[in-house]
């Protein structure tokens, strides 16, 4: 009989029954450090008796910024079997982000990857309480290692850890997460045990059998991939964390996963990589590979005989080769933080290679529903999982209560207040509806919707998704509040653009220079003119600027997660969208 799980380290003790060679791994300069399920669990145990030699126990608190990487997770591990709250740091949090963080949390330790981080956090820790103590994973000359507790804890046998496991009860806080602050301070979300444990095992259904490598790399820093690491080792799954997302195709051809979680808009940079070299195939190669791209846009699961012997065809002649550049061995592709493009979704399943989206959000741990083998339904975010419950607001906004909802916002009852009502159901700030009493579909952020001057309601994120399905747009934001129509900001895929151009006999020398040229703008007014046309016209983008730079987690304009900043965007961008609208003045919107 399995190990009771009612606890998050629970899962050590569950892993122990079935130990593993290779239980997690990581690559770090190039080369494997693989952990056995015993080298991990011992190592947690000695750095949770370290730790308390440091006085920290139950409610101490313990940060962790790095990357993904093994030591972060033995170092969550030992933090939460003996009580303390372990809080995540984003190594590309800003300064002052840092000090709140520091300060509100009252953090007494914390453990940074290597150099970099620890010269940024440094004079951060040291500004708000010169006390706290600072380990590094990677030996870094002037500062302390993590072995140094570690070493500590191996000497401390009459600690007895079984004593503070016991003190801890699932309604016990596990962590404090920051929200990115992309609208003021950072809120710290507190989740319980019992949040993640009955998040991860009611999420399992997203896991089909066979699946024994899992490959990581977004940041584990976000909720999403910490608790797929939590469900991969609920599944009995092995680990391995990819060095870096410039290493994540070589990582896959090493690893050969049979799952990995992702954001939607690396699925679309795949997708745009396999189309290029589609496009540069000629002859009987090309019709075949466009042929089949075509057939997969028409995917569903319930396709008939007929479909199914074409489908055949195209897996053994194209999407053979698209499995293989992604190790050839997929099972199951997890996908969240943003909304995931139907037409996409389609694709990747008929090449054989399923993606499931889910939605949640930090305050839910974060999953509220997930699609499955077991239930799927393109263009939704899925069903509900098991213990949760969704219902819609009047104004749509999408409810849920359950055992996935937080514990609220740490030192901020007055906030907690607003998000949670007294029923007890979350409010989510998105717009969403439930497709036959079963699939939730999410249309926009409540925040995000803006009026026209004309008083028509505008979902950017609707509009920015479909826009995003042409090859030539690598990134886009719709805006026009109060104003007479809706424009864009759009980064152009410059690989694309860059083959266009050198077809066209234009000639290429930098980004700055191409998007003043007036044929790639005829050419992006044709791309945007064609994907707004299943839209009313109050809702299509009428005019648009392009921009040379992609926007990026360090530059501040997206969050961890990849999401739009838009506010900063808004900011930097300021004089280019006064530019649209000024240039625009005799424009009369439509009705």
């Amino acid at each position: 009989m399995a190990a009771a799980i009612t606890r998050v380290f629970d899962l050590l003790k569950y892993s122990l029954e079935q130990p593993q060679q290779e239980f997690i791994n990581g690559k770090i300069k190039g080369k494997w450090l693989n952990y056995s399920t015993e080298a991990f669990c011992e190592a947690v145990d000695n750095l949770s008796r370290g730790l308390v030699k440091q006085g920290i126990n139950k409610a101490g608190r313990v940060a962790v910024m790095s990357h993904n990487r093994p030591e972060w997770n033995i170092a969550d591990f030992a933090a939460n079997q003996i009580g303390a709250y372990q809080i995540p740091l984003y190594p590309t949090l800003a300064d002052h982000d840092i000090q709140f963080i520091l300060k509100d949390a009252e953090v007494s330790v914390v453990f940074v990857a290597d150099e970099e981080l620890y010269k940024k956090i440094k004079p951060n820790a040291e500004a708000v309480n010169p006390d706290i103590k600072i380990y590094t994973f990677n030996d870094v000359e002037g500062a302390e290692n993590w072995t140094s507790l570690i070493e500590d804890g191996k000497k401390s046998t009459e600690i007895n850890l079984d004593e503070y496991r016991e003190k801890i009860g699932p309604e016990d806080i596990l962590t404090l997460i920051y929200t990115s602050g992309t609208t003021g301070t950072p809120k710290g979300v507190m989740l319980t045990h019992q949040n993640l444990v009955a998040n991860f095992e009611n999420s399992a259904v997203v896991m089909p059998e066979g699946v024994k490598k899992g490959l990581s790399f977004l940041p584990l820093s976000h909720i999403f991939e910490r608790m797929i690491i939590y469900l991969y080792l609920f599944n009995r799954t092995a680990v391995y964390y990819a060095e870096s997302m410039e290493t994540i195709v070589a990582d896959i051809q090493q690893v050969k996963p049979n799952a990995f979680s992702t954001v939607p808009r690396l699925l679309e940079k795949v997708y745009d990589k396999i189309m290029e070299k589609g496009k540069a195939l000629t002859g009987f190669k090309k019709g075949i590979f466009f042929w089949s791209v075509a057939l997969a846009e028409q995917y569903t699961i319930e396709a008939g005989a007929w479909y199914k012997f074409k489908l055949g065809i195209a897996r053994k002649l194209v999407f053979k080769k698209w499995q293989e550049a992604l190790g050839g061995e997929i099972i199951v592709i997890v996908s969240g933080g943003a909304a995931l493009n139907p037409r996409l979704a389609r694709i990747f399943w008929a090449a054989g290679m399923p993606v499931f989206e889910g939605y949640g959000l930090t305050e839910t741990s974060p999953v509220i529903t997930v699609n499955h083998f077991g239930g799927t339904m393109f263009g939704s975010v899925g069903e509900v999982i098991k213990g949760v419950e969704v219902k819609i607001a009047q104004d749509g906004e999408v409810l849920t209560r359950g055992h996935q909802v937080m514990k609220g916002y740490y030192n901020r009852p007055d906030l907690t207040d607003e998000a949670i009502d007294k029923d007890g159901w979350f409010h989510t700030g998105d717009i969403g509806e439930l497709v036959d009493n079963r699939f939730l579909r999410i249309t926009d952020r409540k925040k995000e919707m803006f009026k026209t001057a004309g008083g028509k309601y505008i979902a950017p994120q609707m509009l920015e998704n479909k826009y995003k399905e042409s090859i030539f747009i690598e990134q886009i934001m719709v805006l026009g509040e109060n104003k007479k129509f809706p424009s864009a900001l759009i980064v152009p895929n410059f690989e694309t653009l860059k083959t266009w151009a050198g077809r066209k006999g234009i000639a290429f020398t930098t980004n700055e220079e191409i998007i003043k040229n007036e044929q790639v703008l005829a050419k992006y007014n044709e791309v945007v003119e064609a994907a707004g046309t299943g839209f009313g016209k109050w809702e299509q983008v009428k005019r648009f600027a392009l921009l040379p730079k992609e926007w990026s987690i360090d530059g501040g304009e997206l969050t961890p997660k990849l999401s739009l900043k838009r506010k900063v965007i808004t900011e930097k961008n300021n004089s280019i969208i006064e530019k649209i609208y000024k240039d625009a003045e005799d424009y009369k919107a439509p009705n």
